[in-house]
């Protein structure tokens, strides 16, 4: 095997709003912190114990944007992307940072995307059952499939 693999996939919840940075050449970049949480019950107390990892996250471009307008804290979301490491000098001291550049992102859920929900189907008439309830033939004669 002659390539390699640097592959992330993380579900978890934002701990935070998604910050912007935006460049001169209409460029952006979004960062936000994700937390993904495993849980056990200890054999020996008997107690519920919850580990969090957290992991810095990195949006480009247009998905940075979307991510502003949709994301908040607390949402759950799928991520895929890679690992990319980075180092700097602050102070005379190397600092180092591991960061998942998204690839590809799913909203799980949204506080945003639920409150616009709801408002669209608090506007929305009702309809009755009998303006949407129509005979349905046999299934076979529906199908304008050939098979």
């Amino acid at each position: 095997m002659a390539s390699t693999v640097n592959k992330v996939i993380l579900i978890g919840n934002l701990g935070d709003d998604v910050k912007m940075h935006y460049f001169d050449d209409s460029n952006s970049v979004g960062r936000f912190p994700l937390a993904t949480s495993e849980s056990y019950t200890n054999k020996q107390t008997g107690e519920k114990v919850t580990n969090t990892d957290w992991h810095n996250i990195v949006v480009r471009n247009k998905l940075a944007e979307i991510c502003e307008k949709y994301l908040s804290k607390g949402d759950k979301v799928y991520v895929e992307g890679k690992l990319k490491n980075r180092q700097w000098e602050q102070d005379g001291v190397k600092r180092y940072s591991t960061e998942v550049v998204v690839i590809d992102m799913t909203f799980l859920s949204t506080k945003k995307s639920t409150e616009t929900t709801n408002k669209t189907i608090e506007n929305k008439p009702s309809i009755s059952k009998e303006t949407t309830a129509k005979p349905v033939a046999n299934k076979e004669e529906e199908d304008d499939l050939p098979f």
